[in-house]
C-alpha cells in the first residue's frame, strides 16, 4: 500500500491538494493511504520550506504548488 502525505497547516491550498490526491488514488484504483500532516516537526523532517507539499512513499514530489490530478496519478502508479 502506498502512503501519500499532504504537508501543510490546513489552508485552502493544502485542502485542495488533499482532495486532488484522494481523487488521483480513486481514479488509479491503487491502494493508498492519504494523510494530512500539520505537525511542523514532521514537515521539517522532509526539509520542505513551502507548503502545501506532497510526499509519496517518503519522497517529496511537490512543494509550494498544487500539482494536477494527472501528475499525482503518475507518481502513485
Amino acid at each position: 500500500m502506498r502512503k501519500i502525505e499532504v504537508l501543510g497547516m490546513g489552508c485552502s491550498k493544502c485542502n485542495d491538494l488533499e482532495a486532488k490526491a484522494k481523487q488521483a488514488v480513486k481514479e488509479c484504483g491503487v491502494e493508498a493511504e492519504v494523510v494530512h500532516v500539520a505537525d511542523l516537526r514532521k514537515i521539517a523532517e522532509y526539509k520542505v520550506l513551502m507548503t502545501p507539499a506532497l510526499v509519496v512513499d517518503g519522497l517529496v514530489k511537490a512543494s509550494g504548488k498544487i500539482p494536477t490530478v494527472d501528475q499525482i496519478k503518475e507518481w502513485i502508479k
